[in-house]
């Protein structure tokens, strides 16, 4: 009879840069603190306003609010449904460093995130001209929960610093002005979207809008769109025992997916958690299988998208312990 080792059920990431554990149990019950944010970015609006974004924090209580800090002071808070602000009133060419904090319903605030640095450009006097328009924005459903927008660049006679995303009338998202694409996350199934792009220099005067992209979210999510792509598995021999070795490439989406999950054989195996700078192009694991030869497994991996919710898993690999193929 063919003997499959047993993992388990959550093996925490030992990752070189920082990782933390992702498993649950009796400290949980007695109130573990929010965990800090991941993914936060920070990029100029303009001459006075700096972009902040980071991912959802999972937790087992909901989480109320997040607080914005700008050094050590408080400068903002959201609701715990938002992951992005606009830190309006600064001053121009100003370096600025931000971090994020989490809050629960029960009013406990976690760590601070990683901080994130952005300067602000240079204002140019008596520039009362707005931004052309974008070229015109296409966008497609990746998924149920997520579309990914594009649009050509907007003329500026200084420069284009960044781009708003509005849904409706609301905005919803920016982006630097060196971006003509982003992936707007937090979606519903089977529900009927309407977005523009403006695009903004440095004075803060805005263009006209693009004409609405509408685009449907499917009723139904095989979730490829939000998925891992180029995943790989293999598996090496390492003082008398067998290592899983992957590779892939993160989702697309302008906040770094720094959470993942590998199910191996069916069943959750590993949770990584990047604490430090996740990889934005390809990144790698391994751990630890057993010390049988000739045991076969599936493997596959997702991530977490920056409004809390897992995206696809990837294609399915099957490996083989000792086997070289």
């Amino acid at each position: 009879m063919r003997r499959v080792p047993v993992l388990v059920p959550v093996i925490c990431a030992v990752l070189a840069l920082l990782s933390s554990c992702a498993w649950s149990g009796p400290e949980e019950e007695g109130g573990r603190l929010p965990a800090a944010p991941t993914g936060v970015t920070a990029a100029a609006g303009s001459a006075t306003s700096v972009h902040v974004m980071w991912n959802a924090v999972s937790a087992n209580r909901s989480i109320r609010a997040y607080e914005v800090y700008r050094g050590p002071t408080k400068i903002k808070e959201v609701p715990g449904s938002a992951h992005m602000v606009d830190v309006t009133m600064l001053k121009p060419s100003t370096a600025y460093a931000f971090t994020v904090r989490a809050r629960d319903t029960d009013g406990r605030v976690g760590p601070p995130s990683k901080e994130v640095r952005a300067t602000t450009p240079a204002i140019v006097a008596a520039d009362h001209s707005a931004p052309s328009s974008p070229g015109p924005a296409e966008g497609r459903a990746v998924g149920s929960r997520a579309v990914q927008l594009s649009w050509s660049r907007a003329t500026d006679d200084r420069d284009v610093v960044s781009y708003d995303i509005y849904q409706g009338d609301t905005k919803i998202h920016s982006v630097g002005g060196n971006q003509t694409a982003t992936v707007v996350t937090g979606l519903r199934p089977g529900t009927r979207y309407s977005f523009t792009v403006r695009a903004r220099d440095a004075a803060d005067n805005l263009s006209p809008a693009t004409a609405a992209v509408r685009v449907t979210t499917p009723g139904t999510d095989d979730g490829r769109g939000t998925a891992p792509t180029a995943f790989r598995a293999t598996t090496h021999r390492a003082d008398g025992a067998y290592y899983l070795d992957l590779s892939w490439v993160p989702p697309r989406t302008d906040v770094v997916i720094a959470e993942y999950q590998v199910e191996l054989d069916g069943r959750t195996a590993t949770s990584l958690v990047y604490g430090g700078s996740a990889p934005r192009e390809r990144a790698t694991y391994s751990f630890y299988l057993g010390r049988e030869a000739g045991v076969g497994h599936r493997v596959r991996i997702r991530g977490k998208l920056p409004d809390g919710t897992w995206g696809g898993f990837s294609a399915a690999r099957t490996v083989t312990t000792g086997y070289r193929g």
